[in-house]
Parts: C-alpha cells; structure tokens; sequence
C-alpha cells in the first residue's frame, strides 16, 4: 500500500491546478478520497462539530453489516439451483455456484452507477460521494437472481440521475435510489421481477427441472390464499425460501441490525416501529379476517419474516438521508411503513409485496413529518412561555 501511495503522490501534480490534466482533477480525487483518508481537517478554532466517524467510514459499516445476507444469499441460490433439479451438492459447490450467478450482477451495480457518478464528477467539478458504495452493494440483493444485467445497468443508472444527482446528489436526495432501482425494474419489466420462475437461477430455462417443484415465493402462495403452502417458521427464520438474493433470511438480517445499532449508524428507533407498525396491522387484519381473504388470517409473526420485510425496516427505512430525521418523526416515519406494507401486501392481490411501496411513500413525507413535528414543539414551547 506504501507503494501504491508514493504512485498517487508522485503523479498528483499532474491533475493540479496548471497540470496537464487538471480538468481530470475531480475523477483523480474521487479515486484518492476512496482508497484514503485525506488529512483535511476542520478549523482548530470556531464552531465545528468534531467526530472519527466520516461518511466513508459510515457507509463502510452498512456494507460490512450487508455481508451476512449477502454470504446467505449466494448459498441459498445455489441450494435452490440444486434442489430444482434434484441434485445434492456439498456446501462450496453449493455457494460456488451462487457466487458465480451473484456476483455479476454486483459488478454491474457498481459499474454502471459509479460510472454513472464519475460523469456527473466530471461536469459539475466535484469529487465523488461515497453514497452509492451502500447502494451499489442493496441493489443486486433486492432482485431476482435471473434478473438480465442488461435491466440492472439501465435502472441503476435512472436511479443514479433521477433518484439522486438531479437533486443535489448524496444528501440531497428524496428518495432510496436503491429502492428506485428496484421500482424501475418491477414497473418497466414487470415479467422478469414476478413469477415462479425468477426467483430461481435456470428455472425458467426448464431444463432438468424435477416434477412438482415451484419456484414460487411465500408471499406470492399467500396472495393467491395458499397459506396452507407456506413454509415452516424454522425455513422462514432461516430463510431456505424463494425470494430476492438477500431478503430471505431473517437471521443473517438480524445480525446485519446488531452490526448497525452496535455502531450507531442504524436508529433503532426506525427499526422498532417498523416492526411495531407491521404487526400493529397483521393483528388488525387478524381480527376481522374473512374466509374469503384468507391471507389476513396470516399470524403477524410470519409477515416480520416475509419477503422484504425485514430487509427494508434494517437496511432502507433507516437510510439517513431519506428517513425523517426529529426523533419523534422517526417513530411516526417507521410505524407507517410498517403499517402500510402489510396493508399493501394484503389487500392488494396483484402487488404482494408492500414494503418498497410504503418505503417510497414515507420518504417522500419524511420532510412534512418533521416539519409537523417542529411546529409541534415550537407551539409547546411558545405556551410554556406564556404560562
């Protein structure tokens, strides 16, 4: 790395002001900012808010925290693979094959959004952020495995410039553009993100599939009333299901929560109404469920463990850009979502899965959120001075 860093100081020169390639210095910068930390530093005096923790750091945390549902993702591709099949495989055969189908669609991810940043870096004079290391790394695990890469490049680069940089970019956006991402895959190609088929690396291919195995997810089984079909709880919690790359397993989620609240970069404030927000709903459903819906008949429980459920009140309700930011708005903000997704996911039989839908919504109220929330607190106050 010494080496590497001597390389980088040696031809610095030539991007700086009254170098030959000083109009490349912003790209040269992004680079030099994402392998080290430069030693720039707030003013010794004045009013300057001092922390260890920068943005890079931070967003290094939430993919280190991505890697266990990641890791699980990759093995339960290829356990799916196989189990379609009829085959047994050993373990690293088994994520051998995962790693191989998973990995392309990270490198494209990445790729086409940072290349995407790079040249917004270029006509606005600016370094790079470091926002889309996290995005880069949620959108291959919020998609189906045989989604085409083709899909993932063009989304990704819609999210990049109409999620993020036409506001301002990292920090100024609305909205998840991870989640974008996804919104513009599932409504412009709505074949290749529904399905039995998707879920699964070959099934649609049809070749070799074993007699009676379906691809499809649990969720897609409880809204077509299939709940006798469900999974058990230990496969649910394990997350030995159909579903996108990493939002089956509830475990390696949980431990990605325990790694952001052990840090301090995840609130857990947004987290636990999330959850409350879901099954506050689930038992609402429960009560008045009807033999016609049987769905809203499904133990609040088992909707914590669904689709993306987890994934989303873990890893996208509490983005701190797009989540309210008052600390009461954050328990109204998440309770929504969570409330909202398993009323979508209920009751609207041709959208299963509500989480990315309530997630988007509640983003774009996030800032209305606090604004009642501080107009609140400045009447509370007023009429405390007046007492």
């Amino acid at each position: 790395m010494k080496a590497l860093r001597n390389y980088i100081d040696k031809i610095k020169p030539n991007f700086e002001k009254g170098g030959k390639l000083e109009k490349w210095l912003p790209i040269f910068e992004s680079f030099e900012t994402f392998l080290y930390v430069l030693g720039d530093t707030a003013p010794k005096k004045g009013a300057h808010i001092r922390d260890a923790v920068d943005l890079k750091r931070v967003m290094s945390v939430v993919v280190i925290s991505l890697i266990p549902a990641l890791l699980f993702g990759m093995w339960n591709v290829g356990a799916l693979h196989y189990a379609s099949i009829g085959e047994n495989a050993d373990f690293w055969t088994t994520f051998g094959f995962g790693f191989i189908k998973v990995l392309p669609l990270i490198l494209v991810s990445y790729i086409a959004g940072l290349g995407t940043e790079f040249v917004f870096v270029y006509i606005k004079g600016h370094e790079i952020e470091e926002g889309f290391l996290v995005s880069g790394m949620l959108i291959p695990l919020i998609v189906p495995v045989d989604v085409p890469l083709w899909m993932v490049a063009v989304a990704t680069i819609f999210a990049v410039i109409f999620g993020k940089e036409v506001f301002g970019g990292t920090g100024m956006n609305v909205v998840n553009p991870a989640l974008l991402t996804r919104a513009f895959l599932f409504f412009a190609y709505p074949a290749f993100m529904s399905g039995d088929k998707v879920w699964i690396a070959g099934l649609g291919e049809g070749n070799g599939i074993v007699d009676g195995f379906s691809g499809a997810t649990p969720l897609a089984n409880a809204a077509a009333g299939l709940t006798d079909k469900l999974p058990s709880i230990y496969d649910m919690f394990m997350g030995f299901i159909p579903g996108s790359i990493g939002e089956t397993s509830f475990l390696a989620i949980m431990i990605g929560a325990i790694i952001l609240l052990y840090t301090g970069v995840g609130s857990w404030k947004i987290m636990l109404s999330v959850f409350l927000g879901g099954i506050t709903m689930g038992l609402l459903l429960n009560i008045f469920a009807t033999d016609t819906n049987p769905y809203m008949a499904l133990p609040w429980y088992e909707h914590l463990m669904l689709g993306g459920f987890a994934f989303g009140a873990v890893f996208m309700a509490t983005d701190p850009v797009t989540a309210a930011q008052t600390e009461r708005g954050k328990w109204i903000y998440g309770f929504l979502i969570g409330f909202i997704a398993i009323l979508v996911r209920v009751l609207n039989p041709a959208y299963p899965e509500g989480v990315m839908m309530a997630i988007l919504l509640m983003n774009v109220f996030a800032p209305l959120i606090d604004h009642y929330v501080v107009q609140a607190n400045i009447k509370k106050r007023l009429k405390r001075a007046q007492a």
